[in-house]
């Protein structure tokens, strides 16, 4: 596992904060590998309604799920899945995804071109990668770098 720095997550809620202007309320969070868990509970934190957390790995959600119970039992969904199993199956658009997969995998080439449709109208998409990519169909609204992580919050290109 290799959670997201404190000072990158500071950063991506602030930039979210600003841009929708203070209010998580009513917003539905997908943290798509969820991990330590660190981004979706900070979402819950700050008063979305609805955050899936979604983890591959059965003793991490096991642990995750115990540590949601106890800091957001009401507002937190822990799922053990892998990302493109639990996509197959969401029903409902999200306000903003988090994208934190593991660095030396292909996630992000194989789940990009399927997230727009799992996003609200407006929605937001958090992406954090080793090396700066390339997001065919997506517009950088904010992006920043911290030591090894370059990260990038988009929305969908209009077409």
């Amino acid at each position: 596992m290799r959670p997201t720095p404190d000072r990158v997550r500071e950063t991506l809620f602030n930039w979210v904060h600003h841009l929708w202007d203070g209010r998580f309320e009513g917003r539905r969070i997908l943290d798509l590998f969820a991990g330590s868990g660190a981004l979706g509970l900070e979402a819950a934190s700050r008063g979305a309604t609805h955050v899936d957390l979604v983890e591959q790995n059965r003793r991490v959600a096991g642990q995750l799920r115990q540590l949601c119970q106890r800091l957001a039992p009401h507002s937190t969904h822990v799922y053990q899945a892998d990302a493109v199993g639990f996509l197959t199956r969401a029903s409902q658009p999200y306000d903003l995804i988090l994208l934190d997969p593991p660095f030396d995998s292909a996630w992000l080439d194989q789940l990009m071109p399927r997230l727009g449709q799992h996003l609200a109208p407006q929605g937001l998409l958090y992406a954090e990668a080793a090396t700066p990519p390339e997001f065919a169909g997506w517009t950088s609204v904010r992006r920043g770098k911290a030591a090894a992580v370059h990260y990038h919050l988009l929305i969908r290109d209009v077409l």
